[in-house]
């Protein structure tokens, strides 16, 4: 039966009656219910069910509610963000595949709230062209809530090996040289998402003269109770193949960069900024090399603590095309890539406009911010 709760956490039987049983299974350890109803209910005690973030609460007793109303449910509760019309796309990959493990070394975190660490690695070396099928984060044990995101940028080809021995703090002045000549990001992951999968079609280029001979791993430590002692070992595996895709992937960044010129009030319930990728830019990005543009498969929404919702709004020929990504639930301990449904062509031409929104009501002092889109 359809019940719905209040402020008070009473439960009460709902008039309308939207959830429908489709299925139901009991054995000696598992409870499954498999339930359908519509996307929107028109019914004020249903939430609507969009692409955003899903807040899933579930709570249970192991005696079932009987005729004098619920039992309290105790210790056993929880919550999980999902997003219930974007399923992860799941390609069957060999476990004969090959792999290479880009990871940190015992990194000492800081007892600070937030530390950018870098460090260089060397991609092993092929002989051919092969693609990247799939990146998984390799997240240490506990360190789940420490690792905030990774970010992972090509750097010059023509570094050595010298610049293996050691990583440095980012954006640090006393960080080596050879950080800078690393520009172009080529993955991304953030908190609470998975393991990214390529489409059967696409893949990230290694082998090559081209592609990545060398790579700068940055990683966000979010450390807000200055724990002390921190030790890290997180990073990225990268799975390949040498069965060559029909197309290489590659990442464009859109949105709002640190600023001095950036910055939030407090006490805001909601504050909005916009980051204009502009017909000019990507004329000038793609106008020479993709004159044809460019097809996005899959995005990523980042936001830190503050971020509420985010939208990617898309303009051709100076018309508004449907969203190309949106978020009106953000939740910062669940940033993962969204499949699009359909490929998406960004010409030449076109503007794109990363429109985010904040909150920052419980904090008293000014907020820069960082969003990043890709």
């Amino acid at each position: 039966q359809d019940y719905f709760t209040d402020e008070n956490r009473v439960l009460k039987k709902d008039p309308q009656q939207d959830y429908h049983l489709e299925y139901a299974m009991e054995n000696s350890t598992h409870t499954i219910l498999a339930f359908s109803r519509e996307l929107h209910t028109c019914d004020t005690n249903d939430k609507s069910i969009t692409e955003s973030t899903v807040r899933v609460i579930w709570a249970y007793h192991h005696k079932d509610m009987g005729e004098a109303g619920q039992n309290y449910h105790g210790s056993n509760r929880g919550t999980k963000s999902l997003r219930l019309l974007n399923p992860e796309k799941e390609e069957v990959l060999s476990a004969s595949l090959p792999y290479f493990d880009l990871t940190n070394k015992d990194v000492p975190v800081p007892d600070k709230d937030t530390t950018y660490w870098c460090q260089m690695f060397k991609i092993p070396v092929q002989h051919e062209k092969h693609h990247v099928t799939k990146i998984e984060p390799l997240i240490q044990k506990g360190h789940e809530n420490l690792v905030h995101h990774i970010l992972l940028y090509q750097c010059s080809s023509n570094l050595n090996d010298s610049v293996l021995d050691y990583g440095h703090e980012c954006y640090h002045p006393n960080m080596p040289d050879s950080f800078l000549t690393c520009e172009t990001v080529i993955f991304a992951w953030a908190i609470g998402g998975e393991g990214f999968t390529y489409p059967p079609h696409v893949g990230l280029s290694i082998g090559t003269a081209a592609d990545p001979q060398f790579v700068l791993m940055e990683v966000h430590y979010d450390n807000p109770s200055y724990t002390e002692g921190l030790i890290d070992n997180s990073g990225l595996r990268l799975i390949y193949t040498p069965v060559i895709r029909k197309y290489d992937a590659g990442v464009i960044e859109a949105g709002l960069w640190v600023s001095l010129f950036h910055n939030i009030p407090p006490g805001m319930p909601e504050f909005v900024s916009e980051g204009h990728c502009t017909l000019e830019c990507l004329e000038e990005a793609l106008g020479a090399e993709r004159p044809a543009g460019i097809h996005v498969f899959a995005v990523l929404l980042h936001a830190h603590l503050a971020g509420r919702a985010i939208r990617m709004r898309h303009f051709h020929n100076g018309e508004e095309q449907k969203l190309l990504a949106y978020d009106d639930e953000f939740d910062f301990n669940f940033q993962e890539f969204q499949y699009l449904k359909e490929e998406r062509t960004i010409l030449p031409g076109d503007n794109l406009i990363t429109e985010c929104h904040y909150s920052t009501v419980d904090r008293s002092r000014m907020t820069w911010v960082r969003k990043v889109l890709m």
